[in-house]
C-alpha cells in the first residue's frame, strides 16, 4: 500500500457524541507536548482512523497562537498518519483519535514533526492492545 498524504473530510472527526464519547470512555497516551485521546471504533466505519486535534485557550488565549499549532498538528499527522494505519490495517482495526497539545510554547514544524513518529507508534501499540 502506498502512502497518501491527504487528510480529507472523511478521516476528520467531526461528531459531537462521538468526541464526548472519546473524552468520557477513551484513553490517552502522551509524547510531551502533545496528548493523544484514542478509542477503538466498530469495523463498519468507512476510514482507519478519524483524527481531530485541539489546543487549549487556557494556555493559548489568542486565536492566532490557537489556530497556529492546530494547523502544525494536522499537518505533521497528515505526513507521518501512515505509521498509525498500517499498525491498525495489520490487527484489523479501526480507532478515532485526538490531539490535544498540552504544552506552554508555540512549537516549531520541526519539532512537531520529530515527535509526531513515536507518538503514533505508542498509539498504534495502545490500540492494538484494547
Amino acid at each position: 500500500m502506498s502512502a497518501t498524504y491527504s487528510y480529507n473530510t472523511t478521516e476528520k472527526l467531526k461528531s459531537r457524541k462521538l468526541l464526548d464519547q472519546l473524552f468520557t470512555k477513551g484513553r490517552s497516551v502522551s509524547v510531551f507536548p502533545v496528548k493523544a485521546f484514542y478509542m477503538p471504533l466498530l469495523s463498519d466505519a468507512e476510514v482507519i482512523v478519524q483524527a481531530g486535534v485541539g489546543v487549549s485557550a487556557r494556555n493559548f488565549t489568542k486565536a492566532v497562537h490557537r489556530n497556529r499549532i492546530k494547523r502544525l498538528l494536522r499537518e505533521t499527522y497528515r505526513l507521518n498518519k501512515a505509521i498509525l494505519q498500517e499498525g491498525l490495517q495489520a490487527d484489523q482495526k479501526k480507532a478515532a483519535v485526538f490531539f490535544l497539545y498540552i504544552g506552554k510554547e508555540i512549537p516549531d514544524f520541526v519539532t512537531l514533526n520529530e515527535l509526531m513518529p513515536s507518538l503514533l507508534n505508542k498509539l498504534a501499540i495502545a490500540i492494538a492492545k484494547a
